[in-house]
């Protein structure tokens, strides 16, 4: 057996880096938005009478980012599936970190009233635009360069991208945080981590125009029948297997905008603390660049719908666990709660969620139906959700047993759209291990009939 047979990464160092650093960039970019709405721009860009109102406007910025994801998703599909994976990837990458750099350098209220705040949210929309091209190229482009058997593996280097890009994000702030004191980081400390973001571009790029789209993608492209309307295809031809990965994101995202973003805020206004929070994420975002891994390789020997659902159910408890311990648990062990969500539950969904989405779709029309169905998902399930749990807070007499409900109501739903999948992984793995012991059995007989010793 050769040496590439034995080890299928060997070879695809560059294809993974590109799949990795791209992505833990772009996401480093979007996710420090979030911080910053939490922490910065509530007080800063929406100066309103209340508090809530503040919250809220600031929290609605963030999520118009994600409802320009699809957009951003639907062109990138579009043209993915024409051009080519690799040339949308490196326009996303560099769109991302100018919207950044420009946030970092964005006047305040205090300065330019208004308009301040409409320039955030311009700059914003295409901080979407970019996610939305982002993912699914990326997921794409490592996974159809995958071995047989090894999709989620691979896909995964895209998942833990996310998770690479938040430990960024959150240890910028936290860095800047212990740095400045709370005047200069609110004068101009949290600017920093925006502005850092255009020496990442430059080195994303760098590994980025060292890769080539898939074989399999170049022999599609090449044999003349590229679709000149792919996202009209998967509507019209492929309309379940789209609600079925809208489905499959709900769970998942919700609860991460939730530990990552609201946390922030619940923290914050019920116990008064503003860096315990930020701290936990960390180290679950650090974990998570081993678990993300870990649950797509899994995914590869149990079949995804396996790994998923556990991750799914796991979810639902976690929701009202979670809250409970907000409220009166110790802050010292927020970090083992945070990663039992993310890293135990969490993870188990997106870890192998990348390769599992592309097995919905075939090469013709794949870039856009997992952008569509991954950004729909994204928009339902966490663009909205930090505002959605301010609203039910509110809406439940200052608890959150109507966001715990509202969470396990998505847990339904994603459970339902996992049973409905199609999931080749578990039928590949039996297929290996049938090969497996049918080569053992040969290789035994072999030395029986010649004497040789295995």
């Amino acid at each position: 057996m050769s040496t590439a047979s034995r080890n299928p990464v060997k070879g695809k160092e560059r294809i993974l880096a590109s799949a990795f650093v791209g992505t833990t960039i772009e996401w480093y970019d979007f996710y420090l938005y979030g911080t910053a709405a939490a922490l910065i721009f509530n007080v800063q860009f929406f100066p309103l009478e209340s508090e809530l109102g503040s919250l809220l406007a600031s929290f609605a910025t963030l999520a118009v980012g994600f409802f320009a994801r699809p957009l951003g998703g639907i062109i990138a599909g579009h043209l993915g599936d024409r051009v080519g994976r690799k040339a949308l990837l490196v326009a996303s990458l560099l769109t991302m970190g100018i919207a950044s750099t420009l946030i970092g350098l964005m006047p305040t209220f205090e300065a330019i009233g208004w308009w301040a705040a409409a320039g955030l949210v311009v700059l914003r929309i295409f901080q979407g635009l970019s996610a939305g091209a982002e993912w699914g190229g990326s997921a794409l482009l490592s996974v159809e360069h995958a071995p047989v058997g090894r999709r989620g593996l691979f896909g995964s280097f895209t998942q833990i991208g996310s998770a690479a890009g938040m430990l960024l994000a959150t240890s910028a702030f936290f860095t800047v945080q212990a740095v400045l004191t709370d005047e200069q980081f609110q004068q101009f400390g949290w600017r920093i981590p925006f502005l850092a973001s255009a020496l990442l571009i430059a080195f994303g790029l760098w590994i980025r125009l060292g890769v080539t789209d898939a074989p399999e993608f170049v022999e599609h492209k090449e044999s003349g029948n590229v679709p000149d309307q792919p996202l009209w295809q998967v509507v019209t031809r492929h309309p379940r297997v789209l609600l079925v990965t809208v489905g499959l994101r709900l769970a998942q995202n919700s609860v991460y905008y939730l530990i990552t973003v609201y946390m922030l805020t619940y923290l914050a206004d019920q116990r008064g603390d503003s860096t315990s929070g930020v701290t936990a994420v960390m180290i679950a975002s650090a974990v998570g660049l081993v678990t993300g891994p870990l649950w797509g390789a899994v995914s590869d020997r149990l079949g995804r719908r396996t790994v998923t659902l556990f991750g799914i159910a796991g979810i639902a408890v976690f929701g009202w666990l979670f809250f409970a311990f907000l409220d009166a648990g110790p802050l010292i062990l927020l970090p083992i709660v945070v990663v039992l969500g993310m890293n135990l539950a969490h993870d188990a969904v997106y870890g192998p969620q990348a390769a599992w989405f592309a097995e919905q779709f075939p090469i013709e029309v794949r870039y856009s139906g997992v952008n569509m169905g991954y950004q729909l998902g994204t928009v339902i399930g966490g663009g909205i959700m930090p505002m959605v749990a301010a609203l039910l807070f509110a809406a439940g007499g200052q608890t959150p047993w109507l966001i715990c409900g509202y969470l396990t109501l998505l847990c339904v739903i994603s459970g339902i759209a996992a049973v409905a999948a199609h999931d080749p992984a578990r039928a590949e793995a039996r297929a290996r291990a049938t090969a497996t012991d049918t080569a053992e059995a040969g290789q035994t007989a072999e030395a029986v009939v010649t004497g040789v010793p295995r």
